[in-house]
C-alpha cells in the first residue's frame, strides 16, 4: 500500500478554541504558517508524516505554550535566536505572537532556509530575519538570549553554544519529561558555565503528555 501524500492525510486546525484569546490576525497568520509549512513538506522534510494529522497539538499548541512561558523574561531590545531552527518551530510561532520581538532563525539546512525566507516573506513577519548558517561559527560572545526546540539534548546544546552566547546570557530549551535526565548528564566542566533550572511546563491540548521549558544561564 502506497503511503498518502500530505494533501491526502486529514488535518486538524482548533486554535481558536485552545487559544481563544488570540487575535483574528494572529489566528490568521498561524494559519498561514501551518498551509505553507504543509505545501513545502511534500518535497522538504519539515515534520514527521506521523504529527501531520495533529500537527495543531503537536507543533502549534506546543510552541504558543513554550513561548508563553519565555516571553516572561526576554529582553525585546535585543534579538532572540531560534538555534537550529529548521521548520521555524519554535520561532517563527514568537515571532508571529510577539511581533515588537526581533528574532533570529538560524539554520544550516539550505532547503530548509529557504521555507524559512519563504514563510517569513509571506507572512510579512517584519522583526524576524533568517540566517543560514552553522550555530558553531557564530563569533565569540555574540549570541545574548536563545530559544530552541528539538536542536539536540541538553550536553550538546550547551558544549555547541559554550563560546556563541556571552556571559549573562541564557538560552530557554523545550522539552520532554526526560529533561531531568538531559541535566544530570552535562558533563562537570561545562556545569562551572552553565546553569540549569526549570522555569515552566504545559501539557498540550490533547493527550496527557507533559512538556517543560529548561532555561540555562551562562554563568561563567
Amino acid at each position: 500500500m502506497e503511503t498518502p501524500n500530505n494533501s491526502e492525510i486529514q488535518t486538524h486546525w482548533r486554535l481558536k478554541s485552545w487559544f481563544p484569546d488570540l487575535s483574528e490576525q494572529t489566528h490568521a497568520s498561524l494559519k498561514i504558517y501551518f498551509n505553507e509549512l504543509l505545501k513545502y513538506n511534500k518535497t522538504v522534510n519539515l515534520i514527521s508524516a506521523k504529527t501531520v494529522l495533529n500537527c495543531d497539538a503537536l507543533h502549534f499548541a506546543d510552541c504558543i505554550n513554550a513561548s508563553n512561558i519565555v516571553c516572561k523574561n526576554i529582553n525585546k531590545n535585543e534579538d532572540l535566536y531560534d538555534i537550529g531552527s529548521g521548520n521555524g518551530f519554535p520561532g517563527i510561532v514568537y515571532g508571529i505572537l510577539f511581533p515588537d520581538q526581533k528574532v533570529v532563525l538560524v539554520e544550516m539546512d539550505d532547503r530548509k532556509c529557504e521555507f524559512l525566507r519563504h514563510a517569513v516573506l509571506t507572512l510579512n513577519l517584519k522583526n524576524v530575519r533568517v540566517e543560514n548558517k552553522k550555530i558553531e561559527n557564530y563569533p565569540a560572545d555574540s549570541i545574548g538570549q536563545g530559544f530552541c526546540r528539538g536542536f539536540a539534548p541538553l550536553p550538546k546544546t550547551l558544549m555547541v553554544l559554550r563560546k556563541a552566547v556571552r556571559l549573562g546570557g541564557f538560552v530557554y530549551h523545550m522539552k520532554s519529561a526526560e529533561w531531568s535526565m538531559e541535566v544530570s548528564q552535562i558533563p562537570i566542566q561545562l556545569c562551572s558555565s552553565w546553569q540549569p533550572i526549570l522555569v515552566g511546563e504545559y501539557k498540550l491540548p490533547v493527550g496527557d503528555m507533559k512538556l517543560f521549558v529548561v532555561k540555562t544561564d551562562k554563568i561563567n
